[in-house]
């Protein structure tokens, strides 16, 4: 496991936490308990903390987007886990200019699929690639999915790991 997924479970942990407890409680201090808990080598700490903060301070905007995206799906109605697992997610793929879409969309799927329930992955999947495709329809692109110029000789196009962003339904 990469330290910024590892860094991402513990956020996931972290904020299912607090949200369990009706949001009263303070999901810095969880987050920054369950670090030096389970992971107190762990080189991205500050990678989880901002991402802990980027979802606490966003919260209003996030949960607008998941329910704009999952218009059948009341926030309430959402499994805690997926809840924020989205929240997460969204947060990376509308507001951090240093993730890829492609891997904050990945990320959260393999978070729903290991924390989540048995169509957690395919459900966030499809509300993240709804977001993602809402995004390129509006003509915004993020810094980080912008193709790097290769250089000469290297023009033969590379596999990408992680899985194909979603397409539109046919």
């Amino acid at each position: 496991m990469s330290n910024r997924h590892l860094a991402r479970a513990i956020a996931l942990q972290s904020l299912s936490e607090w949200d369990f407890h009706h949001c009263e409680t303070d999901a810095v201090a969880i987050m920054e308990r369950n670090l030096e808990e389970f992971a107190p080598e762990l080189d991205e700490k500050e990678f989880g903390l901002n991402l802990v903060k980027g979802v606490l301070n966003n919260q209003e905007s996030l949960d607008a987007t998941i329910t704009q995206f999952a218009p059948d799906w009341p926030l309430p109605k959402i499994t805690t886990v997926d809840r924020n697992v989205l929240r997460m997610g969204s947060f990376e793929l509308k507001m951090d200019e240093t993730i890829p879409s492609k891997v904050a969309i990945n990320e959260a799927i393999e978070l729903a699929k290991t924390f989540g329930g048995e169509s957690s992955g395919k459900f966030v999947n499809g509300v993240l690639g709804a977001v993602y495709r809402d995004q390129l329809a509006k003509g915004v692109e993020k810094e980080a999915d912008k193709q790097k110029p290769k250089p000469e000789g290297e023009e033969k196009e590379e596999k990408s790991e992680g899985t194909e962003l979603p397409q539109e339904p046919a």
